[in-house]
């Protein structure tokens, strides 16, 4: 049995998609903190189970039977690692054999200030006994194409990454790649640093938008304040916008890019480009 948390999240979805390819509806198990949110997901057979981080016994009962679990990081910025640490406790006390957990790219090195409650569920982890594997997640295309209206709408995307090269992927190529190592054998000890086949600056995703969308659009880059500040006018939250201004900044560094090609590898395709991600949101 496979248990998903997290799973009515926009990646916990489309794993359970990925596995549904290959793995009966049976056998996987939808580990939610709001099950009424998770009625589409129970119509495709997959059992529903409340798992909420702060009640450690439901943590206990939907990880019961599970042979493999994926522990998608929490959204709650702040809050991961004492949450992740309920959860790991909880698969140890449930008898889970195997843990893919999804990092961040290269979390033991990132400047990113995400990084930092990654890699200390990597820690816990290792601390824990348990199998486990390291899936690094580069950045998801849609982190920035989320923002394909508001550029096309002002005529600017703004950022803070300087000609820094990004080298994401789009969401459903990085559950693809949990759905592949929660399915295959001999995974244990191994770590994943995903990103994207190709790279591109955000001065390039802008030309992108503009030449799709037939409208003028610019990159205008920006200080880190001020990235914050412009991210907060459009209603982000406090801490979701210091930490997309911040990692806009690391990716300026190079925080974003790799060119190892191990997310194309380990899906067993190239990832998809840039522009594919770009049309998919002009089009929503």
């Amino acid at each position: 049995m496979i248990v998903i948390t997290g799973a009515t999240g926009q990646l916990g979805r489309l794993v359970i998609r990925a596995l549904l390819r290959t793995v009966p509806a049976s056998d996987i198990v939808a580990a939610v903190r709001s099950p009424d949110k998770a009625k589409d997901l129970a119509a495709l057979g997959v059992a529903v189970r409340q798992a909420d981080y702060t009640k450690p016994d439901t943590l206990r009962t939907a990880f019961a039977g599970a042979d493999r679990l994926l522990l998608i990081s929490s959204s709650e910025l702040g809050q991961r690692a004492s949450q992740h640490r309920a959860a790991i406790d909880a698969a140890k006390d449930a008898g889970v054999k195997f843990i893919a957990y999804t990092s961040i790219l290269r979390a033991d090195t990132s400047p990113l200030s995400v990084a930092v409650e990654h890699l200390a569920t990597e820690v816990m982890l290792g601390e824990s006994g348990l199998p486990f594997a390291l899936l690094r997640n580069g950045w998801y295309t849609e982190n920035y194409t989320g923002w394909t209206g508001a550029a096309v709408a002002g005529g600017a995307l703004i950022g803070s990454a300087g000609d820094g090269r990004i080298a994401s992927a789009a969401r459903a190529d990085y559950a693809e790649a949990a759905a592949a190592v929660l399915t295959r054998d001999n995974q244990a000890g191994l770590v994943y640093e995903l990103a994207g086949d190709s790279a591109y600056t955000l001065a390039d995703l802008a030309a992108e938008i503009a030449k799709q969308s037939s409208k003028p659009v610019a990159y205008r880059n920006v200080s880190e304040a001020e990235h914050e500040a412009a991210l907060l006018g459009f209603g982000l939250p406090g801490p979701i916008a210091a930490m997309l201004a911040d990692s806009d900044v690391g990716a300026s560094k190079g925080a974003l890019f790799d060119d190892g090609g191990q997310l194309g590898k380990l899906i067993g395709r190239p990832t998809t480009p840039m522009p594919a991600t770009v049309g998919a949101a002009l089009a929503a």
